[in-house]
């Protein structure tokens, strides 16, 4: 699967070659803040944890992984767009695809994360499996609410999310495929 570069954006599914970019993405606290609570990742991390989890659910004819998204007049990686099945770690539900984002804080506030995940769900729900489209995030994660909402999801339900660091509040948001088609 590829997707189509946008005036400003041109994207690529990450690989294990990319492990300098992902950690230059995670090494600012403020990107990490609603994810690990701040903590920043190590090289380490990045190759026994982060890569080894996201070749799990990468596959290419699918276009699921992490679309790197690069700024197309100077080819700058400013971040990128996660695509994969709904609770893949648990009970995976093919119907239902993930999408979620993460941007370098220079980035912020320019629509990339709008612009990108656009130009990936274009793609994604060419594929007649996939029928519900999905985010979530910490409910203090007012930035990517918003992304959310921009794409055109509905909030969905309000839940406690629980990881290492702890149990805070969270929310999903979804929508049919079809409805995304006709914004």
């Amino acid at each position: 699967m590829n997707v189509a570069k946008t005036p400003r954006l041109n994207f690529r599914l990450m690989d294990e070659n990319d492990a300098e970019l992902l950690l230059a993405l995670d090494s600012d606290p403020q990107v990490m803040q609603y994810l690990t609570r701040g903590k920043i990742s190590t090289m380490e991390t990045i190759k026994t944890e982060f890569m080894p989890r996201l070749n799990r659910y990468r596959n290419v004819a699918k276009g699921w992984g992490l679309w790197q998204v690069n700024i197309t007049a100077s080819e700058a990686f400013i971040g990128w767009i996660l695509i994969r099945p709904m609770g893949f770690f648990e009970q995976p539900d093919f119907s239902d695809i993930e999408i979620g984002w993460r941007f370098k804080r220079a980035s912020w506030g320019n629509g990339y994360a709008i612009e990108a995940a656009h130009a990936v769900l274009r793609e994604i729900i060419k594929n007649p499996e996939v029928k519900t489209i999905s985010a979530s995030a910490l409910a203090a994660n007012i930035g990517s609410i918003k992304v959310m909402e921009k794409l055109g999801l509905k909030f969905v339900k309000a839940y406690q999310h629980r990881d290492q660091y702890g149990e805070l509040p969270a929310v999903l948001y979804s929508c049919l495929c079809d409805q995304l088609v006709q914004r």
